[in-house]
Protein backbone atom coordinates (compact mmCIF):
# COMPACT_ATOMS: atom_id res chain seq x y z
CA UNK A 1 0.00 0.00 0.00
CA UNK A 2 1.67 3.62 -0.99
CA UNK A 3 2.11 6.02 2.04
CA UNK A 4 -0.22 8.43 2.20
CA UNK A 5 1.30 11.32 3.51
CA UNK A 6 -1.99 14.00 3.33
CA UNK A 7 -3.39 11.17 5.88
CA UNK A 8 -0.09 11.23 7.66
CA UNK A 9 0.19 14.86 8.43
CA UNK A 10 -3.64 14.80 9.16
CA UNK A 11 -3.43 11.98 11.92
CA UNK A 12 -0.60 13.93 13.57
CA UNK A 13 -2.07 17.24 13.74
CA UNK A 14 -6.30 16.28 14.29
CA UNK A 15 -7.93 18.27 17.26
CA UNK A 16 -11.06 17.64 18.54
CA UNK A 17 -13.46 21.15 18.72
CA UNK A 18 -14.92 21.74 21.67
CA UNK A 19 -19.21 21.60 20.83
CA UNK A 20 -19.90 24.90 21.43
CA UNK A 21 -17.23 26.52 18.51
CA UNK A 22 -19.32 23.93 16.21
CA UNK A 23 -21.72 26.16 14.41
CA UNK A 24 -24.11 25.91 11.10
CA UNK A 25 -24.14 24.59 8.70
CA UNK A 26 -23.52 20.55 9.32
CA UNK A 27 -23.32 17.82 6.51
CA UNK A 28 -26.13 18.01 4.28
CA UNK A 29 -28.25 14.53 3.62
CA UNK A 30 -25.53 13.52 1.15
CA UNK A 31 -22.35 14.00 3.38
CA UNK A 32 -24.24 12.07 6.42
CA UNK A 33 -24.67 9.25 4.51
CA UNK A 34 -20.60 9.33 3.81
CA UNK A 35 -19.83 9.87 7.56
CA UNK A 36 -22.51 7.21 8.31
CA UNK A 37 -20.48 4.68 6.46
CA UNK A 38 -17.10 5.60 6.84
CA UNK A 39 -17.83 4.92 10.32
CA UNK A 40 -19.24 1.85 10.49
CA UNK A 41 -15.71 0.46 8.64
CA UNK A 42 -14.62 -0.96 12.08
CA UNK A 43 -12.83 -4.07 13.16
CA UNK A 44 -15.67 -6.28 13.87
CA UNK A 45 -14.70 -9.76 15.08
CA UNK A 46 -17.34 -11.80 13.81
CA UNK A 47 -19.02 -9.46 11.97
CA UNK A 48 -21.46 -9.02 14.86
CA UNK A 49 -22.61 -5.33 14.30
CA UNK A 50 -22.21 -4.90 17.81
CA UNK A 51 -23.28 -1.06 18.46
CA UNK A 52 -25.86 1.13 16.63
CA UNK A 53 -26.16 4.94 15.63
CA UNK A 54 -28.69 7.62 16.62
CA UNK A 55 -28.76 10.78 15.13
CA UNK A 56 -29.90 14.24 17.07
CA UNK A 57 -30.42 16.79 14.09
CA UNK A 58 -32.79 19.68 13.52
CA UNK A 59 -35.93 20.04 16.05
CA UNK A 60 -35.08 16.83 17.86
CA UNK A 61 -32.03 18.38 19.74
CA UNK A 62 -34.13 20.72 21.49
CA UNK A 63 -36.99 18.31 22.21
CA UNK A 64 -34.14 15.93 23.41
CA UNK A 65 -32.58 18.79 25.13
CA UNK A 66 -35.89 19.36 27.24
CA UNK A 67 -35.93 15.54 27.87
CA UNK A 68 -32.63 15.75 29.50
CA UNK A 69 -33.69 18.80 31.56
CA UNK A 70 -36.94 17.04 32.80
CA UNK A 71 -34.71 14.01 33.67
CA UNK A 72 -32.47 15.93 35.23
CA UNK A 73 -34.69 17.86 37.55
CA UNK A 74 -36.52 14.95 38.81
CA UNK A 75 -33.37 13.70 39.52
CA UNK A 76 -31.72 16.49 41.14
CA UNK A 77 -34.28 18.99 42.84
CA UNK A 78 -31.35 21.29 43.88
CA UNK A 79 -30.82 21.60 40.18
CA UNK A 80 -31.21 25.96 39.56
CA UNK A 81 -32.44 27.38 36.45
CA UNK A 82 -28.83 28.00 34.83
CA UNK A 83 -28.31 24.21 35.37
CA UNK A 84 -31.82 23.59 33.48
CA UNK A 85 -30.71 25.47 30.65
CA UNK A 86 -27.31 23.38 30.21
CA UNK A 87 -29.17 20.69 30.03
CA UNK A 88 -31.70 22.26 27.67
CA UNK A 89 -28.98 23.21 25.46
CA UNK A 90 -26.58 19.79 25.34
CA UNK A 91 -27.52 19.75 21.68
CA UNK A 92 -26.98 23.35 20.84
CA UNK A 93 -25.64 25.16 19.01
CA UNK A 94 -24.22 21.81 17.14
CA UNK A 95 -26.09 21.07 14.17
CA UNK A 96 -25.58 17.30 14.69
CA UNK A 97 -24.60 14.86 16.76
CA UNK A 98 -24.99 11.20 16.41
CA UNK A 99 -24.70 9.11 19.59
CA UNK A 100 -22.99 5.45 19.61
CA UNK A 101 -24.55 2.84 20.93
CA UNK A 102 -23.07 -0.58 22.81
CA UNK A 103 -25.20 -3.27 21.82
CA UNK A 104 -23.02 -6.55 22.45
CA UNK A 105 -24.37 -9.91 20.85
CA UNK A 106 -23.85 -13.13 22.13
CA UNK A 107 -20.73 -14.75 21.24
CA UNK A 108 -18.05 -17.27 21.78
CA UNK A 109 -15.71 -15.73 19.43
CA UNK A 110 -16.02 -12.06 20.62
CA UNK A 111 -16.13 -11.54 24.09
CA UNK A 112 -18.20 -8.14 24.86
CA UNK A 113 -15.03 -6.23 25.65
CA UNK A 114 -14.03 -6.48 22.19
CA UNK A 115 -17.20 -5.22 20.93
CA UNK A 116 -17.50 -2.16 23.02
CA UNK A 117 -14.07 -1.34 21.59
CA UNK A 118 -15.56 -2.02 18.08
CA UNK A 119 -18.35 0.49 19.23
CA UNK A 120 -15.75 2.80 20.85
CA UNK A 121 -14.05 2.95 16.85
CA UNK A 122 -17.45 3.76 15.78
CA UNK A 123 -17.22 6.81 17.52
CA UNK A 124 -13.34 7.57 16.70
CA UNK A 125 -14.21 6.73 12.86
CA UNK A 126 -16.97 9.65 12.97
CA UNK A 127 -14.88 11.93 13.90
CA UNK A 128 -12.40 11.51 11.53
CA UNK A 129 -15.33 11.40 8.22
CA UNK A 130 -16.38 14.61 9.90
CA UNK A 131 -12.40 15.99 9.50
CA UNK A 132 -12.45 14.20 5.92
CA UNK A 133 -15.15 15.95 4.88
CA UNK A 134 -14.50 19.48 5.93
CA UNK A 135 -16.24 19.69 9.20
CA UNK A 136 -15.07 19.39 12.90
CA UNK A 137 -16.68 17.19 15.37
CA UNK A 138 -15.96 15.84 19.39
CA UNK A 139 -16.63 12.84 20.92
CA UNK A 140 -18.40 13.15 24.43
CA UNK A 141 -19.98 11.30 27.06
CA UNK A 142 -21.77 13.39 29.78
CA UNK A 143 -23.71 11.90 32.44
CA UNK A 144 -26.57 10.99 30.54
CA UNK A 145 -24.12 7.80 28.64
CA UNK A 146 -24.17 6.28 31.80
CA UNK A 147 -27.59 7.44 33.34
CA UNK A 148 -30.15 4.08 32.34
CA UNK A 149 -33.00 6.93 32.37
CA UNK A 150 -31.64 9.32 30.24
CA UNK A 151 -29.92 6.64 28.09
CA UNK A 152 -33.31 4.78 27.42
CA UNK A 153 -34.72 7.67 26.31
CA UNK A 154 -32.11 8.61 23.70
CA UNK A 155 -32.69 5.49 22.56
CA UNK A 156 -30.29 2.96 24.45
CA UNK A 157 -32.34 -0.27 24.60
CA UNK A 158 -31.94 -3.09 27.56
CA UNK A 159 -28.68 -4.69 27.62
CA UNK A 160 -27.39 -1.03 25.69
CA UNK A 161 -25.20 1.80 26.62
CA UNK A 162 -23.76 4.75 25.17
CA UNK A 163 -19.84 5.12 24.55
CA UNK A 164 -20.23 8.41 23.24
CA UNK A 165 -22.27 11.44 21.15
CA UNK A 166 -20.15 12.85 18.43
CA UNK A 167 -20.81 16.24 17.96
CA UNK A 168 -20.10 17.31 14.31
CA UNK A 169 -20.52 21.13 12.96
CA UNK A 170 -18.33 23.93 10.99
CA UNK A 171 -15.52 24.67 13.16
CA UNK A 172 -15.89 28.57 14.81
CA UNK A 173 -12.29 28.52 16.11
CA UNK A 174 -9.12 26.65 14.63
CA UNK A 175 -7.86 24.91 18.28
CA UNK A 176 -4.10 25.18 19.36
CA UNK A 177 -2.56 21.63 20.08
CA UNK A 178 -2.75 20.32 23.88
CA UNK A 179 0.16 18.58 25.54
CA UNK A 180 0.76 15.39 23.94
CA UNK A 181 2.16 12.30 26.16
CA UNK A 182 5.57 11.60 25.98
CA UNK A 183 6.36 8.26 24.53
CA UNK A 184 8.97 7.24 26.76
CA UNK A 185 6.86 7.02 29.72
CA UNK A 186 3.65 5.75 28.18
CA UNK A 187 5.75 3.20 25.20
CA UNK A 188 7.88 0.05 26.67
CA UNK A 189 9.31 -2.82 24.94
CA UNK A 190 8.27 -6.81 25.76
CA UNK A 191 11.12 -9.00 26.12
CA UNK A 192 11.27 -12.00 27.47
CA UNK A 193 12.00 -12.55 31.12
CA UNK A 194 14.71 -14.60 32.71
CA UNK A 195 14.39 -17.28 34.83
Amino acid sequence: MPANPALRDYLLTRRSVGPAFLKEPGPNAEELQTILTIATRVPDHGKLTPWRLVVIEGEARHLAGEALASIAARKNPALDAAGLDIERQRFLPVPLTIGVISAPKPSEKAPEIEQVLSAGNVAFNLVHAAHALGFAASWVTRWYSFDAEAAAMLGAGPGERFVGFVHIGTPAIVPEDRPRPDLDAVVSRWAPTQG
